[in-house]
């Protein structure tokens, strides 16, 4: 009765739609979290003594790239050029774009930091496309060893 007055396509685009929304919902298969897809895409760890980020841009000029660290929130931003085919040599001759899969364009990240890290001891070094940012923690919120006497 329904498939006379659906066409069978209405079903498939259905079950596709449905698969697809429960994707979106469906609990993450690392116990940390769900990446949400932002550029540049980010690891974000820690270690007793520090705070490691490491995000992974390649093609950016490390002169470009915004860093800033206020109230516990690290702000990551800047912008990737197109790097688009242009016609070799002739301005006239128009270039058709058939994929496009690299993000270009103004990016921005905000990562919340823990309350014991230090502001003043903040590292930060880009090569081979991966920014490291390592945020050190303060000396008094390290563990230590008391020794019993």
């Amino acid at each position: 009765m329904y498939r006379n007055l659906f066409p069978r396509d209405m079903f498939a685009e259905l079950d596709r739609l449905q698969r697809q929304m429960s994707s979106l919902f469906e609990p993450s298969p690392s116990i940390r979290g769900l990446g949400r897809g932002g550029y540049p895409a980010l690891n974000v760890g820690s270690t007793p003594e520090s705070v490691e980020i490491y995000a992974f841009a390649p093609g950016l000029d490390p002169a470009t790239i915004e860093l800033n660290l206020d109230r516990g929130v690290l702000t990551l931003a800047g912008e990737r050029k197109a790097d688009l085919p242009t016609a070799a040599g002739n301005g006239d001759i128009k270039t058709t774009l058939h994929m496009n899969e690299r993000f270009a364009g103004r990016f921005r990240r905000v990562v919340s930091l823990p309350d014991d890290i230090d502001p003043g001891a903040v590292g930060a070094d880009y090569r081979d496309g991966v920014l490291h940012v390592s945020v050190k923690r303060r000396a008094s919120a390290q563990p230590r060893r008391i020794e019993v006497q």
